[in-house]
Order: structure tokens, then sequence, then C-alpha cells
């Protein structure tokens, strides 16, 4: 009899989730709280509770090629990056062509997941869902957790003295959607992620005057790379991967300070950052260069306190007439349906062994995916983690103890402070091809070099040195 799998969230993790459980001949029931699929990816012109937000011109960071699912590769007539409504249109082609969506219950909220009296044994879970008022329960094998993490958004305002003094309006990114109403008001972003970013840019062509507050600094990368390719086809390659790998951190550092400052010069623009040493996610923005250039944006250190219109940055600048001030300062997650025994998350951080399970069950039938900010594109890296999933799940794969996988939680943990630093930003953090090439090895899918290069030469040198991409 075929195992019973809840997967919660129809978003990418969710989808894939689903097709891998399908592939593996397990029973998946997914429990989606909204009417549609997309997850974050499917624009909204409000903004509704427990439930992830973008705003409208959004565009994916990572190239198509870079991006699909191993067994459909994007439409040839896509352009290489995707605006959130053709990436959400890819979904639908995928949950189409693998028949997903008769597997998915719409408009059902999952209010709890708790472990059966006899999980020690069966493994199995108890799970309540709520859908049009009435509750419902049942049991299932295994669950695969695919809520994502960009729906808590993170507001730190007792880090702005004087906030509560501010007159003008002051909302979270994740509240924004267009420039409209932002005409010939002077706006304060504080944050320089991609997000915040965007939002400056696209606010800059019709606004007074854009600040846009930095901490730490940041490197700002273009789409476009070598000769016009996509930049993560030409970064994301097992050669690149290996010498960063292999070569002190001091090269390392001195590389990627050379290829970011190739399209411009980072320090001219007081964007550098603080600690080089540290690999923190860059910033993709072909337009914020010209619109510093340009004056209609401008770059300001940390916000020391805000008065009622104005706000004092730590090198000792004031600028006043303060309209809007939004905060691009990321998100916070939970899992308000597990018990905190579960999976626990303290400081914006969860113990999981590859970041996929809690290490301290007596049975491996809760899994997470897509709880990872990785270097590169987020699909490739959940499919891998739901084909090793569903096997564990079957049985094909088995995890090692419970004392190997706290030690790897730990040391990588310890790796990833090392490399990326300890910014609640980062705490998701990992390489790409190295994070891809664990999980593909868990399940044989790593590429043999030795034997390709005998069997198909031609083939492993594009590999090795090719776009390190899913199929």
């Amino acid at each position: 009899m075929a195992k019973k799998v809840a997967v919660i969230g129809a978003g990418v993790s969710g989808l894939i989730s689903l097709k891998c459980c399908v592939d593996e001949g397990l029973e998946p029931t997914c429990f989606e709280r909204t009417e549609d699929i997309g997850g974050v990816w499917r624009f909204k012109e409000n903004v509704e509770d427990g439930r992830a937000s973008i705003y409208q011109s959004v565009v994916t960071n990572t190239s198509k090629e870079m991006s699909c699912f191993s067994d459909l590769p994007m439409p040839e007539d896509f352009p290489n990056f995707l605006h959130n409504s053709k990436l959400l249109e890819y979904f639908r082609i995928f949950a189409k062509k693998f028949d997903l969506l008769k597997y998915i219950q719409f408009q059902t909220t999952v209010l709890s997941v708790r472990k059966c009296p006899d999980f020690s044994s069966s493994g199995q879970w108890k799970v309540v869902t709520q859908s049009n008022g009435k509750e419902q329960s049942a049991v299932f094998d295994a669950v695969m957790v695919c809520s994502g993490h960009h729906i808590l958004p993170h507001i730190p305002l007792k880090s702005f003295p004087g906030m509560e003094r501010f007159k003008g309006q002051y909302f979270h990114s994740r509240q924004y959607k267009h420039p409209d109403g932002f005409e010939g008001k002077r706006i304060l972003v504080i944050g320089m992620g991609n997000s915040g970013s965007d939002i400056a840019v696209e606010l800059s062509k019709n606004a007074a005057q854009v600040f846009i507050s930095t901490r730490h600094g940041t490197w700002v990368m273009s789409r476009i790379s070598e000769d016009g390719y996509p930049w993560d086809s030409v970064f994301h390659t097992r050669f690149r991967s290996m010498l960063r790998n292999v070569l002190p951190r001091t090269a390392v550092k001195w590389m990627i300070e050379q290829q970011m400052n190739r399209w411009f010069n980072h320090e001219n623009y007081g964007l550098e950052p603080q600690n080089k040493y540290i690999m923190k996610e860059p910033v993709l923005n072909d337009d914020v260069p010209s619109r510093l250039l340009c004056g209609a944006i401008k770059v300001k250190s940390t916000v020391k306190e805000l008065t009622e219109t104005s706000a004092i940055f730590e090198d000792g600048t004031v600028e006043e007439n303060i309209d809007v001030i939004i905060f691009a300062t990321g998100y916070s997650f939970s899992f308000p349906f597990l018990e905190d025994s579960l999976v626990k998350v303290e400081n914006n951080m969860v113990s999981l062994y590859k970041y996929i399970f809690p290490a301290h069950l007596d049975k491996s039938t809760l899994a997470c995916i897509g709880l990872i900010q990785p270097l590169g594109s987020i699909f490739p890296t959940a499919e891998l983690q739901a084909r090793w999933v569903t096997r564990v799940f079957k049985g094909l794969c088995s995890l090692p103890s419970e004392r190997t996988m706290m030690m790897d939680i730990i040391k990588r943990n310890e790796k990833r402070i090392d490399l990326f630093g300890e910014s609640q930003s980062q705490t998701l953090q990992t390489n790409y091809v190295d994070y891809l090439d664990e999980l593909a090895l868990e399940i044989g899918a790593k590429p043999d070099f030795c034997s390709l290069l005998f069997k198909d030469p031609k083939l492993a040198v594009r590999l090795y040195f090719g776009p390190c991409n899913s199929y």
C-alpha cells in the first residue's frame, strides 16, 4: 500500500514535492491555504496575512536555463530573466504536464501537525486542517513542509530611536506593490538587499528624492555577465566552484572583488562592503549605478535616529522632510502548525540536517523543503531536496545516526558563519553547486566525471566547465 504524504503549501517547493512523491509511487495530498498555486510568485494587488507578497515589477534574479526543473526546460520564447507572471505561467505548464492539480486541496489551512501516539513505531502524523470553517483531521505516513520563509516581515523598530515620533508614512517592503502615489515624495529605503534596491530604483523615477540606507555596503551585480550571458550561467560552474573551495580565502576575496568591480568601482559609489571576506549574497540590479550617477538615489549610512520629519545618520548627516520610510529589512519565519519540539525557530535559525530533516525524531518522516537561501536558483535546489526526501520516506535512502546529524548541523552552521557572517538575512545561506552535488550524491544523481571522461569526454568537459543547470 502506497504511503500517504501531506504536502503543506503549493508554491515552488510544494509543486516539485508533489511531482517527486508521484514519481516514487507515494500518495500525496497538498494543502494550500489560498485559491491558487505559485506561492510567493503569484502577484496579488492586496497583501494577505499568512501569504508571501511581491511587488508588481518583480523579475527573477536567476536565468531561465539555471532555474527550470530538470525534466521541463522553460519554453524557448521565454526571456532569460522572467517577470513574475511569466514564471507563474511556467509553474502552470509544469503542474498541467505532470497532472499535479488533482492532488491539491485549495483554500485549506493546516492548523496542526502532531505525532500519532504510536509514532516511535509507525512514524505517522495527525494533520488537522480547516476549510470553509470546517475542521478535518487525517493520518499521514510523512509530512513535507513547503510553506516558505518570506511571510513574516522583520521590522526592527527598536533599532531606530525616535521612530515613535516620526509623522510620515512607514511600512515594510512586503506592503509595497507599485510606484503609484509616491510621486514627488522624499523616500528613505532602509536595507539594501534585492527588494530594497528594486524598490528604490523604481520609486526614484518619479519621487523627489530617494535615499537608501545600508549598514555594511553590498556588492551590486548586473544580470548580464561575460559576452552578454546571464550572470549565473557564468558564475555557477563546477570549475569555478572548485576554485572558490581550494584557493586561500584571500585569493578568493581578491577574485570576487575584481569581478564585482569590473562593472563599476563600488568604493566610488559608497557601496563597498565593510567585510569583503564574507560572501554575502550580492544585489542583482542593472539600474542602481545609473540612478546613483543621476542623483536620483543617494546612499546613506545606518540610521542613528529619527525625528518627526527627518533622519539622522551615523556619519552625522541629516536628511530633512522625509515623507516615507520603507523597511526592506527581510523576513523571519515560523511554523505555527508545528510544535517547538519538532522544528524550533531561534534567532531566525532552525536546526535541520542538511537544512531538511529534524535530527532528533525516531522516524525520519518530517522534512522541510525550500527552507534555504542558496547563492543560486531555489528551484533546482528544492527539486533535489524533494527527490532525496521522497526516497528517504520510501525507504530507498537512509539517514545517519542522530549524533552524526547533530555534528553535521553544528559544523555546517560554523562554516556558514565563517563564509556568510551572522546577519539575520544570512541564516539560510549556502553555497550553490556544493549543496546541489551533496544532495545529488545522496540519490546517486551526481555526475561521475572519471567515467564520463572515458565514455563521453566532450560531455564531461561541458559539465565541468559549463553552467551547472538542472537538466
